[in-house]
């Protein structure tokens, strides 16, 4: 059997269809019965049962998706899409493999409740397992009549399950019922064409998209037999395929634990093909409805807007914030909103930083040009690619932010914006939520703050066609990717400003911190506070000599620079944090930090992006330190990842004890 990578592929253009909603359809038959609060169905079908679930009410277009195999288990899929309006459709066909006779079941089915019944003419289908060999057989033979096909650990070949001929397990039972209902002997199904991964080429050519869901331990339906080889051969045929593996998962569990991207998917998918007439995303109307926390509101900075007529306006993170992306289509629209109001507005963007960078920096880049009434903080990227942070700092750093902002101003409003890159695009389609931007969540509510999940809507309209990465962007979104988010955030001032502005809000309360270490109480130590010891000079680098490029804004500016192991310096201090915000290039060297005359710890300041690039970056040196004053002394290493032993600290930086 052959082997191959799973992929994801390019889009297509999709074919719509007229619904059959209008025409005078007949009542649903069988016998009646409530299933997770919705009107069950169950009648036979040619002498072999049948199930529908009605949703509350139809959706217009009467949208359906029909469950192959298995109906019940892991529904909350089809929980879901009976909120939205969608009936669910279940037709037995056990012990046909997906052979013929399945097939012609299946049509009269279709006519059924399409023509009777006056459910949409284009289906969503769902197969889990074995399902997978009718939904595809079925498809390939009416790809007029599909709106989308979602595979949930999908049989694709029958020589894989149940043959057992590659390297899954096969069932000798099952094989030799599949057999039956083929026709076939052993040595004909071994070079049989009538496989899910042979039929493909209708599919392609109706622009039908594909979502598969699979384990990436799958033994039961190997990934390498089955849903690799679809998105091998549908990729060459032009198709539209989204492949989410499911790390370390075997055939069990199946779908998502929150069906959110599966959702999106069958909802996109069929109101771009004419199934679902309502023109509207999974959010009833509001296209950025479960995106958007309004939570604490923006009272504050519209009272000082339009009072005032005079504002401060912050835009803090890395690249996505420093160039011009999202920021300044905001700042536009904000002066449209506020015509006579002098804006004064402060990016405070600087490529590669995280949140802690971010709260020992946010004195002397916003704070020290006055007080900020509005900020918005991105850092959900660069949390995850830059720092790899963990949760402990993902929330320390977004909760100092917060609370250094608002110490300085109590009335200033804080908006989170969290942006997306491929890694967590990836996490969002397996039903997880990307670690930083669920930590940087837990901050937001904490203190009441809004937040805006764009890294979620760019994950729904990717999978529900209505948006490609390509077309987003990437990491560093284009302009689609910059105006959906700005978008998003008119879509929050609308919310937040309905009706007429609060004259004299009050300040925001401050509530005990989550994490009384946050860096809350960061700031840049001044050169003159460090002790310089032999081998170390403040200076500015003759950076042509240095190789690696480096940053228009770091060149010219003065550093702490040691190149030699060995070198020491030495602070005095009091806080319960210590670190470096410091430039490692190529020849990025470690450090070696000893507080209080304690052990040595040492921190290696080369970063996977140090290749070519005087990478900016903040090592914390010492945490957790108990209030009170402390001695630090810190000298260069002799052991580093690079070879080299360079260190050009910026500043270093304090988090005090308050």
């Amino acid at each position: 059997m052959r082997r191959i990578a799973s992929g994801v592929i390019c889009t297509v253009t999709a074919f719509l269809t007229v619904s059959s909603s209008s025409l005078a359809v007949d009542p649903l038959p069988g016998r009646v019965s409530t299933w997770h609060g919705f009107s069950r169905h169950d009648f036979d079908h040619e002498g072999r049962p049948a199930i529908v679930v009605a949703p509350k009410k139809a959706a217009p277009g009467r949208p359906w998706i029909w469950r192959a195999r298995f109906f019940g288990h892991e529904p909350q899929v089809d929980r879901a899409l009976l909120t939205r309006g969608y009936h669910v459709a279940y037709c037995d066909v056990a012990g046909l493999f997906g052979s013929p006779r399945a097939v012609a079941r299946w049509d009269s089915f279709h006519e059924l409740l399409t023509k009777k019944h006056g459910l949409a003419t284009k289906v969503a289908l769902e197969g889990m397992s074995r399902g997978g060999l009718i939904i595809y057989n079925w498809a390939s033979s009416n790809p007029d009549k599909v709106a989308c096909l979602y595979g949930d650990a999908p049989v694709c070949d029958i020589r894989s399950w149940p043959g057992g001929k590659g390297v899954g397990k096969g069932s000798v039972g099952s094989w030799k019922r599949c057999l039956a209902a083929y026709g076939l002997t052993e040595d004909e199904a071994l070079d049989f064409e009538g496989n899910p991964v042979d039929g493909l080429a209708s599919l392609a050519k109706a622009g039908v998209h594909l979502l598969h869901v699979f384990g990436d331990a799958d033994r039961v339906v190997p990934p390498a037999e089955n849903t690799a080889i679809i998105a091998e051969r549908y990729r060459e045929l032009g198709g539209v395929i989204h492949v989410v593996s499911k790390k370390g998962v075997g055939h069990h569990p199946h779908s998502l634990r929150e069906p959110r991207p599966i959702v999106s998917f069958v909802v996109g998918r069929c109101r771009a093909v004419g199934a679902d007439l309502t023109g509207e995303d999974l959010s009833g109307g509001d296209p950025y409805k479960g995106n958007i926390a309004l939570r604490g509101g923006l009272d504050r900075s519209r009272a000082v807007f339009s009072g005032s007529k005079k504002g401060h306006v912050a835009f803090v993170g890395g690249s996505i914030t420093e160039m011009n992306g999202y920021r300044p289509i905001v700042e536009m629209m904000l002066a449209r909103r506020f015509p006579g109001t002098h804006l004064t507005f402060t990016n405070a963007g600087v490529a590669s930083t995280c949140s802690t960078t971010g709260a020992f920096r946010i004195g002397a880049d916003v704070l020290a040009k006055g007080p900020a009434d509005l900020v918005l903080i991105e850092f959900a990227v660069n949390d995850d690619q830059d720092a790899g942070h963990a949760a402990r700092e993902c929330r320390r750093g977004m909760e100092g932010l917060i609370r250094r902002i608002r110490r300085h101003n109590p009335r200033a409003d804080v908006v989170f914006v969290h942006f997306i890159n491929p890694g967590m695009l990836a996490a969002l389609k397996r039903g997880e939520m990307p670690a930083t931007i669920a930590n940087h969540e837990v901050v937001a509510a904490h203190y009441g703050v809004p937040s805006l999940n764009l890294a979620r809507l760019v994950c729904d309209r990717v999978l529900g066609g209505g948006l490609t990465w390509k077309e987003y962007g990437g990491t560093h979104p284009k302009r689609a990717g910059n105006e959906l988010c700005a978008s998003m955030v008119s879509s929050l001032l609308d919310r937040a400003w309905r009706g007429p502005p609060v004259a004299a809000p009050e300040a925001h309360t401050m509530p005990s911190p989550l994490d009384a270490l946050h860096y809350g109480h960061g700031r840049f130590v001044a050169t003159s506070e460090v002790r310089l010891g032999a081998g170390w000079r403040l200076e500015a680098p003759d950076w042509a000599g240095i190789p690696g490029s480096l940053r228009g804004r770091f060149r010219g500016e003065k550093l702490l620079c040691a190149t030699e192991p060995g070198a020491e310096l030495t602070l005095t201090f009091r806080g319960s944090s210590v670190g470096a915000y410091l430039l490692a290039g190529p020849d990025a060297g470690a450090l070696e930090a000893v507080v209080d005359g304690g052990t040595p710890a040492e921190v290696q300041l080369w970063h996977r992006f140090s290749r070519g690039l005087h990478y900016p970056r903040t090592v914390m040196l010492a945490t957790d330190l108990p209030s009170g004053d402390h001695a630090l002394k810190l000298r260069v290493g002799t052991t580093t990842r690079s070879g080299k032993h360079a260190v050009r600290i910026l500043r270093l930086v304090v988090n005090e004890t308050p």
